[in-house]
């Protein structure tokens, strides 16, 4: 099932969240308005947003508003910390296209990030949902410490499944974790229900990163739009990589480590993808992902039968079977 399909449901509340990206993106700046068109060109899966509207599971409400400007600054949140990781990770593309580091310059980059970050928590104050802005606030100061353990392991080849789990549970599903929440708070439910969707998004994001992790070392550029091996190039040590390293006999672990500590290059990648396939690290993490995608089925099993919670099923199906 294709994501716009499962997505059908929520399309034209979709489209009012494009419409205020751009509406709350206007600037009287002629470069923050150049730099946002040309990020407004690349828009992404938009699955944050979505989470926000599926979590808040009503197809009319005097809070819905409030629904969609959480929608809003979730995604303006994450676009800034991708604007953030090309300047660390000195990215060219994004997407298929020129970064904007690439296009304009690190300087633009990083300002252009804080500049979203500042217009994300203006659109939660003008909510009047304390505990919304207070949700958000904590994950985005987890998104911060994730990527600063991250890159404090970088290059360390003896990194555990624990530290990995650590760092991906805070850079990357601390935010689908606060989508799910957000719409529920939004939406008025009950603590209990909002935990239970904070947990869902967690478990979602957990699975979503390790398949991303997955397919740096499986996927196909064609479908992925970016080159394979990255995460390698950057020196990060994910899951697939992480297990194989762990459970490998001793002769075939000490060749990767030669490489991998004399300097990666792109050339050995070949080497290191079979290694990793060989020796399970794809089969197993591709396990993970799915072990967290049946704790999240099974964290909403409890909530009421409506086709918001048949599309966050489907979601989940998606995202394990994604290729790009």
């Amino acid at each position: 099932m294709s994501l716009d399909s499962i997505l059908s449901l929520i399309k034209s509340d979709l489209d009012k969240v494009e419409q205020k990206l751009e509406e709350y993106l206007s600037s009287d700046s002629p470069l923050i308005f150049q730099v946002a068109q040309y990020l407004l060109e690349r828009k992404g899966k938009r699955l944050r947003p979505a989470l926000v509207l599926l979590s808040f599971d009503r197809d009319n409400s005097s809070n819905k508003d409030k629904a969609l400007d959480a929608a809003v600054a979730v995604e303006l949140i994450h676009t800034a910390t991708l604007l953030h990781d090309d300047v660390i990770d000195q990215s060219t593309t994004r997407r298929g296209k020129a970064s904007v580091n690439y296009r304009w310059s690190n300087l633009v980059s990083v300002l252009m990030g804080d500049y979203l970050l500042a217009k994300s928590f203006k659109i939660l104050v003008q909510t009047g949902l304390t505990p919304l802005l207070k949700a958000v606030s904590k994950a985005t100061e987890s998104i911060s410490l994730g990527e600063l353990l991250q890159i404090q392991e970088r290059g360390n080849y003896n990194l555990t499944e624990r530290v990995y789990l650590k760092i991906i549970t805070d850079k990357t599903a601390s935010l689908f974790s606060v989508a799910c929440k957000s719409g529920a708070i939004a939406r008025g439910v009950d603590e209990k229900t909002q935990y239970i969707y904070q947990r869902f998004g967690e478990d979602f994001g957990m699975s979503f990163q390790i398949i991303d992790d997955l397919l740096d070392l499986v996927g196909e550029k064609e479908k992925t739009g970016k080159e394979l091996g990255n995460d390698l190039q950057e020196g990060k040590i994910t899951l697939p990589l992480i297990y194989t390293l762990a459970n490998s006999e001793d002769g075939s672990r000490d060749k990767i480590m030669k490489i991998l500590e004399e300097g990666y290059k792109p050339e050995h990648f070949p080497q290191i993808c079979s290694f990793v396939q060989k020796e399970g690290g794809v089969e197993y993490s591709l396990k993970r992902a799915q072990d967290f995608g049946n704790e999240a089925l099974e964290l909403i099993s409890e909530l009421n039968p409506t086709e918001y919670k048949e599309a966050l099923k489907k979601l989940v199906d998606f995202i394990l079977t994604r290729e790009k």
